[in-house]
């Protein structure tokens, strides 16, 4: 049994990526099944009983203080998070500060460093904002 279990959100994405290459590699599966797959391989009799001990809480690691990191504005980073606050269920604001100055200016005619930044990210950690290129604006790595 694994001992470490992840946020919902982060086993609903296993179960969606299971579901993924499993129909890739020809035995497709459904939702539901997908979702006892994972609840088995932490131990669990079934999803609704993994779920319970879950509960819906935000990832880990969104404590002020604690180390972070993902992508702004498609640039990579690591930083301290310096505010936490729940915006609303499952959405929180996050305040950081980068450990390396970020460049978010994709132009090589002129530069714009950022070393602290404010986002509100989802329970899949990015948030709803996008770039041009489709990618969210800020992207915490939740494993």
């Amino acid at each position: 049994m694994n001992t470490q279990l992840p946020s919902a959100a982060q086993a609903k994405e296993q179960a969606k990526r299971l579901r993924t290459k499993m129909t890739t590699d020809g035995t497709p599966i459904g939702h539901a099944k997908s979702l006892e797959f994972i609840a088995h391989q932490y131990g669990y009799r079934d999803w609704n009983t993994m779920f319970a001990a879950i509960g819906n809480e935000p990832p880990k690691g969104w404590a002020i203080g604690d180390t972070v990191k993902g992508t702004y504005l498609s640039q990579p980073f690591t930083a301290r998070v310096i505010a936490a606050s729940v915006v609303r269920p499952g959405w929180h604001e996050l305040e950081l500060q980068l450990d390396e100055p970020v460049d978010v200016v994709t132009s090589d005619s002129f530069t714009n460093f950022r070393t602290r930044i404010r986002g509100v990210v989802g329970p899949k950690g990015h948030s709803a904002e996008r770039t041009s290129d489709s990618q969210a604006q800020l992207q915490i790595d939740l494993w």
